[in-house]
């Protein structure tokens, strides 16, 4: 499903269900969950059984993804990437350095948010274009795939930066594309200064979303130049 969402050059490994929920992990990692309750147990299994099987798509040996800083996965030398998962289903994206400067992936169960929980992340501007998307479209739960949207600049946006980006501080406009009702794009106006990649400072990401199976889905890939 996230695979659709980004470039050739990009490898997605997915599970559903109880997939890899008890794959094995390494020492470092184990001991990471040791007073960790079972959901999150198991979740950090499968997605990081995901991890692993894209390590080895890109010819790099499996190892130890272990949470650095604000919990940024820390991924291999030569390789960015990003990792999701929601209740039944995870996902890792792994591409190598070369490739891109940074991506960031989000998945969310398709459902409204929790009762005044857009006030909370959304601006009045994305608020007012939530709210005419769903008048428009009811079958994408909009205020969710905003959060969902936000979430996938702001996992592509730290490690560029090292820094938090706020919900408040990216003006994101969601569109479908034309024929379609449950895929499209974002465009993720940056409302603080942002990130140099090579010689240029980026003033907005781009990403591309699906509403599919039951789950949102949004993604964000970084180009060099």
């Amino acid at each position: 499903m996230i695979e659709e969402l980004l470039p050739d050059t990009v490898v997605v490994m997915e599970a559903r269900g109880d997939e890899g929920a008890d794959a094995p992990l390494y020492p470092q990692e184990a001991a990471l969950m040791e007073r960790a309750v079972e959901k999150r147990r198991r979740e950090f299994r499968a997605v990081r059984s995901c991890a692993r099987r894209a390590m080895e798509k890109l010819g790099v040996p499996p190892q130890p993804v272990l949470p650095g800083e604000r919990g940024a996965p820390g991924w291999p030398a030569g390789l960015v990437g990003s990792m999701t998962h929601c209740t039944g289903y995870c996902a890792a994206a792994l591409v190598r350095a070369e490739d891109l400067a940074s991506l960031g992936i989000d998945a969310e169960v398709q459902g409204p948010l929790p009762e005044g929980v857009l006030s909370s992340v959304a601006l009045p501007a994305e608020a007012e274009r939530i709210g005419r998307l769903t008048v428009e479209r009811p079958e994408v739960h909009w205020d969710r795939l905003l959060f969902s949207a936000k979430e996938a600049v702001y996992k592509a946006w730290f490690p560029l930066t090292g820094k938090w980006l706020d919900f408040m501080e990216a003006d994101i406009e969601l569109f479908t594309d034309p024929g379609e009702r449950t895929r499209g794009g974002f465009r993720a106006a940056l409302l603080v200064p942002g990130p140099w990649v090579g010689d240029r400072r980026l003033d907005h990401f781009t990403g591309r979303w699906t509403a599919e199976s039951g789950l949102v889905a949004t993604a964000v890939a970084v180009p060099h130049g």
